[in-house]
């Protein structure tokens, strides 16, 4: 079922995997195409009956409780990204030679469908970092006079940026591992992958199909492909990638930039990459001090955002004017507040190793406060590069003692408090703690390394019981 053989929806039998946040616009978009719509869900619960009433209201056929069997006729399965490949209902479906696409796929295949020229995407993916980007990708593409969104995995839906009344110039696309896995004909005009380490290997099986699926978002580029230089692993799916003639490979690196390469050079932010005679020119385009935070992970993001922004045409002034303008979401290092002279910073944003990692490094003298539902993580290497910055540790949560475990081999003298309990109130009990172990310009800093389910409901509430107790703490 090609692009060019989808033309009429008309009594096309489409079967939709999943109730929730991608799988009902997508249904009812293809009811309102004239296609035969099954929904098939997992779970059969109050909020899923609600949904299917909506739904079935429309015409649209919905089965709750059976998500593995393949309703008959089925032409075409559309899935909710955090469908895994090994589902019963995706066998059935290779089968019977039944296609898979996910809502991106969907989308990308709807663009034009209005006789609009379709907007180009620029696509952001990676371990940690992507939101980030895109929003900064999307107030620089802003600041340069176009029209554009922060799309996909964030903000508006891609089925509503390509088919809504709003008309953009170009968009800004933020996509994860599920999502290109289930998107095998999108072409962005430039693509990148911030970064790769282990996540989500439960779904995806190991980490070369992880990073296979990131690495499908370099696929058929025409203009760049961005990686890091500091990651060799994003080198390696670009020189793996199908790109079409004259695309390009650009870097971004933290220090100074080679031919080819964004960069930073005495506090500067620096395109060698699109330039006239790049082998001698290099174009200013920000100061690091334009990056809110000037984190080094985040002047990373803000490189990469700039490199897809150039490779799009944009102007220096319209990358300095746009990062000026980005502010972070909540969550994402952000200062709550100094308390006799410490500085206390709310990072519960980075769930998994890698972008505590990241976190860590952002400082010199850390009081850390850490610890949640671990994910199948390990913690040696995490500790082992970031023991230097430690002060003191304040631990959290359920799979606390791996991260325990983990100080005491690489980390031993420093001092190390284990809360053992999992109720929500031990994050006032975790910021006291941390304060007693904290002197004049230490940074306390909640960088959990694990996701938060184990006491909160999602990382912003395990951020706002943070900023909550440093309140009291200032009170």
């Amino acid at each position: 079922m090609g692009s060019q053989e989808v033309t009429n929806w008309q009594g096309k039998h489409v079967t939709v995997a999943g109730l929730g946040v991608s799988g009902i616009p997508a249904a009812k978009v293809l009811h309102g195409l004239g296609a035969l719509v099954t929904v098939v869900n997992d779970g059969d619960d109050d909020r899923a009956r609600a949904q299917a009433a909506e739904l079935e209201a429309l015409g649209v056929t919905v089965r709750l409780g059976d998500g593995a069997t393949l309703p008959e006729g089925t032409e075409l399965i559309v899935t909710a990204p955090g469908w895994q490949p090994d589902k019963p209902l995706f066998a059935a479906a290779a089968e019977a030679g039944v296609p898979v696409w996910g809502d991106v796929e969907l989308a990308w295949r709807l663009r034009g469908l209005d006789g609009r020229e379709p907007a180009p995407w620029l696509a952001v993916t990676g371990t940690n970092g992507k939101t980030t980007t895109v929003q900064m990708l999307a107030s620089i593409l802003k600041a340069a006079g176009l029209r554009t969104a922060a799309v996909g995995n964030i903000g508006v839906s891609l089925l509503d940026a390509v088919l809504g009344e709003q008309e953009y110039d170009v968009l800004a696309v933020e996509l994860s591992s599920y999502q290109l896995h289930w998107a095998p004909s999108l072409r962005a005009h430039s693509g990148a992958v911030l970064n790769l380490a282990p996540d989500h290997l439960d779904w995806h099986g190991s980490m070369e199909a992880y990073a296979a699926d990131k690495g499908r978002i370099y696929e058929g580029n025409r203009v760049a492909c961005v990686y890091n230089v500091a990651d060799k692993a994003t080198e390696d799916l670009v020189r793996a990638a199908d790109v079409e003639e004259g695309c390009r490979a650009v870097g971004f690196t933290l220090g100074a930039p080679g031919p080819s390469q964004l960069g930073v050079v005495d506090g500067i932010l620096v395109d060698r990459a699109f330039v006239e005679n790049r082998q001698k020119n290099a174009q200013e385009l920000a100061e690091v001090s334009d990056v809110t935070p000037p984190a080094p992970h985040n002047v990373a993001n803000a490189l990469a955002a700039a490199a897809l922004a150039r490779a799009f045409g944009v102007p220096p002034k319209a990358v300095r004017d746009g990062l000026r303008a980005f502010t972070p979401d909540a969550h994402r290092i952000a200062h709550v507040a100094d308390v006799d002279e410490v500085a206390y910073v709310d990072d519960s944003k980075a769930t998994n190793t890698h972008a505590a990692e990241a976190s860590l490094a952002a400082y010199e003298s850390i009081v850390w406060i850490a610890g949640g539902l671990a994910k199948g993580a390990t913690f040696d290497e995490l500790v082992a590069r970031s023991a230097k910055r430690l002060r003191g540790v304040v631990l959290i949560g359920a799979d606390r003692a791996l991260i325990r475990e983990a100080l005491a081999r690489h980390a031993p003298e420093v001092p190390v408090v284990d809360l053992d309990r999992t109720d929500t109130g031990a994050m006032l009990a975790a910021v006291q703690e941390a304060r007693r172990l904290a002197g004049p310009g230490d940074t306390v800093l909640l960088a959990p390394a694990c996701a938060s389910m184990d006491m909160f409901a999602n990382y912003n509430k395990r951020g706002d019981a943070f900023a909550e107790a440093v309140r009291e703490l200032g009170a």
